[in-house]
C-alpha cells in the first residue's frame, strides 16, 4: 500500500498587526511544535518577541522541516510602526497582502490550508478595501463569490447561518426558499467531504417563536423553510423539519444532530459562543481551498497586553489540519 506524504503546513495570515493576532502566534508555536501540526505565519517578523527563535523561510516546503525548533516566518514588511491597541489604515497593504499570498499558496497546494488572523473591518475599509470581510474577499480570489458560507464550530455544536451580517428586519426580508435550499446544501457536501460524516443530521431552526406555532406567529416556517427542506431531503441527509429554536440547542436535542441550520446571524452565534467562545473556530464552507479563523476579533482593547486567550486560535489551527485530511481522502 502507498504511503501518502505528510500534509504541507498551514499558512496562518498576519491580521491586523495592531491586534492581539501577532501575539498570540509565538505560544501557538509553543504549543504545536512537538506534536503539530505544523505552520508557516505570513508577517513580519519585527512583530515576534525578540525571544522567540524563528525562520525566514522562502517556501512553505521548508517550514516543516524547522517546526520543532524555530517558528518559520514567510516575511510581509510593514512600512509604518506599529503601535499595540492602535490601529492604522497604513497597515493595510501588508495585511492584503498576507492574506493574498496565504490564499495562492492554498490554491497551488503548497498549504493544507489557511488560518486567518483577524482584521478590522474599518481599517481596511479606510483604506479603500472594497469587500465587507475576510469571507468575501478570499471567495472573491477563489473565483467563486457568492458560494461562500459561514460556519461556526465548537466541541458542543456546529452552527449555519442562512443570513449573515443584515439588520434582523433586512436578514428577514432577504430570507428565501432558494436561499436556505443553496445554504444547505453546501452545508451537506461540506459535511460529507471535509468532517467525513457520510449521513449528516441536520437541525433547522423555524424562524418564529414556536417554529410559526402552525401559523399562529407567523407563515415563514411552511411558505419559506418548509419548501427548501423538501428540496434538501434530496440528498443523503436526514433532516428535520423547522424546530422552535428555544428549545434545539439544549444539551438533548444537540446530540441528535451534526449541524444546526439557522435562519440569521445571532440565532446561530448566541448559543455557540454562550457554550463555549473560548473554543470556537470560525470555518468559510463553499471555497475550493480550507480556511479557518479564531472566533474572536481584533481586541484592540486588550492588545498588547499579555491578557489574550489564545485557545481559538489553537483550534482553528487543528481544525483547519483535520478538515485538509478529511477533503485529501475525500
Amino acid at each position: 500500500m502507498t504511503t501518502r506524504p505528510p500534509l504541507p503546513p498551514i499558512a496562518i495570515t498576519m491580521g491586523d498587526p495592531a491586534g492581539i493576532g501577532p501575539e498570540l502566534i509565538a505560544p501557538l508555536w509553543r504549543s504545536l511544535r512537538q506534536s503539530g501540526p505544523g505552520f508557516v505565519w505570513l508577517g513580519d517578523p519585527r512583530l515576534l518577541p525578540a525571544d522567540v527563535p524563528r525562520e525566514i523561510v522562502e517556501s512553505p516546503d521548508e517550514a516543516l522541516a524547522c517546526f520543532a525548533a524555530r517558528l518559520p516566518v514567510m516575511p510581509v514588511t510593514l512600512q509604518e510602526r506599529v503601535e499595540a491597541g492602535r490601529p492604522d489604515p497604513r497597515h493595510a497593504p501588508a495585511i492584503i497582502a498576507s492574506i493574498e499570498r496565504a490564499t495562492r499558496l492554498a490554491r497551488e497546494g503548497n498549504v493544507a490550508a489557511i488560518v486567518t488572523s483577524p482584521i478590522s473591518k474599518h481599517v481596511l475599509k479606510d483604506a479603500g478595501f472594497d469587500f465587507p470581510g475576510h469571507t468575501e474577499y478570499l471567495a472573491h480570489l477563489c473565483d467563486v463569490s457568492g458560494a461562500e458560507v459561514m460556519m461556526l464550530v465548537s466541541p458542543h455544536l456546529r452552527v449555519v447561518p442562512v443570513t449573515i451580517h443584515l439588520s434582523l428586519r433586512d436578514a428577514i426580508a432577504q430570507l428565501n426558499t432558494q436561499l436556505i435550499e443553496k445554504i444547505g446544501a453546501t452545508l451537506i457536501n461540506s459535511l460529507q467531504r471535509d468532517f467525513n460524516i457520510k449521513t449528516p443530521r441536520i437541525a433547522v431552526a423555524g424562524l418564529n417563536p414556536h417554529a410559526g406555532e402552525v401559523g399562529y406567529m407567523g407563515d415563514e416556517e411552511a411558505r419559506i423553510i418548509a419548501p427548501a427542506i423538501t428540496a434538501l431531503r434530496r440528498f443523503d441527509a436526514e433532516i428535520t423539519d423547522p424546530l422552535p429554536p428555544d428549545t434545539m440547542f439544549t444539551p438533548q436535542m444537540r446530540g441528535t444532530y451534526d449541524a444546526a441550520l439557522c435562519m440569521y446571524h445571532d440565532q446561530a452565534l448566541i448559543p455557540l459562543k454562550t457554550l463555549d467562545m473560548a473554543h470556537g473556530v470560525n470555518v468559510t464552507l463553499g471555497l475550493p481551498i480550507i480556511r479557518t479563523s479564531p472566533d474572536h476579533g481584533t481586541a484592540f482593547d486588550i492588545a498588547g497586553r499579555g491578557m489574550a486567550d489564545g485557545s481559538s486560535l489553537v483550534e482553528a489551527v487543528r481544525l483547519a489540519h483535520k478538515l485538509a485530511a478529511h477533503r485529501r481522502r475525500a
